[in-house]
């Protein structure tokens, strides 16, 4: 077995990058250890405990070929996706009924309607300070900000918040979002119907914190309000207006933090950008 030890540092960073986009997450054990021989075990001491708590007549039973059949179903199979249709009309109510932010959090919360909250450990609400009216919205969350519940955590959350203070700006003086509360398996894109499901509760979002600039990041968030499909290279450093909630509000988009973190030479096109937002904030 190839240790990491052995592998040349451009051949380790390729892995790491092949397990992240993978979604493995978290590297916990000194040694490795045989996961399928492990479970293998579990199994086996499971099934020898279920058999020795059953009657002799339910252990006749069970091995009619329809009963072992019927055991073969998973305890606890997870709920039935709603059409989409129905799933959407459902998170419109849900948003419609929020009064506030907090409200509306309550609501995202609560709602099951969407399968990425299946997968999901964590509901990633907005953070930060509405009354500012300046919105900083990304994409979706990515596993540090599913492990802490919070957007724009670990190095990309490091990076945003140089890239704020570098215009006078932070975190607190802003409100953080997403467009999609949940994270997608494996950082995967969301798909049409999960966007469209997600969608009035971003909209409700900034219905409620009523913003007057919004700063958009990546290609998903500046294509998402702009109804366009061009890259971010082509949809950043313009402003635009866009129309959400029945209210117009000027939008600007520029690379993600992740997009720098993986090309840094763009950061100079990130820079206009952020010298384009400041001035027009401060013009108010």
């Amino acid at each position: 077995m190839i240790q990491a030890k052995d592998l040349q540092p451009q051949e380790l960073s390729a892995l790491l990058h092949f397990y992240a986009d993978s979604g493995v997450e978290w590297l916990l054990e000194d040694a490795p250890i045989d996961r399928v021989a492990e479970f293998a075990a579990q199994k086996v001491a499971h099934e020898q405990t279920s058999a020795s708590q059953l009657a002799p007549q339910q252990r006749a039973d069970r091995q009619q070929p329809a009963r072992a059949a019927a055991a073969t179903q998973p305890l606890n199979p997870p709920p039935v996706a709603m059409p989409n249709v129905d799933a959407v009309a459902a998170a419109q109510r849900a948003a419609e009924s929020a009064s506030s932010l907090a409200d509306l959090k309550a609501a995202i919360e609560s709602f099951d309607s969407c399968n990425l909250k299946n997968g999901a450990r964590s509901t990633v609400f907005a953070s930060g300070d509405p009354a500012t009216r300046i919105m900083v919205i990304g994409p979706m969350p990515n596993a540090d900000d599913d492990r802490d519940g919070l957007p724009f955590s670990g190095r990309t959350g490091q990076l945003l918040d140089r890239m704020l203070a570098a215009i006078g700006l932070s975190r607190e003086a802003v409100l953080l979002t997403n467009i999609i509360p949940w994270r997608p398996p494996g950082n995967r894109m969301p798909s049409p119907a999960e966007t469209a499901i997600c969608k009035p509760f971003i909209d409700r979002q900034i219905a409620l914190a009523e913003p007057d600039h919004l700063l958009l990041l990546g290609n998903f968030s500046a294509r998402f309000f702009f109804g366009e499909t061009g890259t971010i290279h082509s949809l950043r450093g313009e402003w635009r207006e866009v129309t959400v909630g029945g209210r117009s509000v000027r939008a600007l988009a520029t690379l993600h933090p992740q997009d720098l973190l993986g090309a840094p030479a763009t950061k100079a096109l990130a820079w206009r950008d952020l010298l384009m937002f400041s001035q027009a904030i401060t013009r108010g």
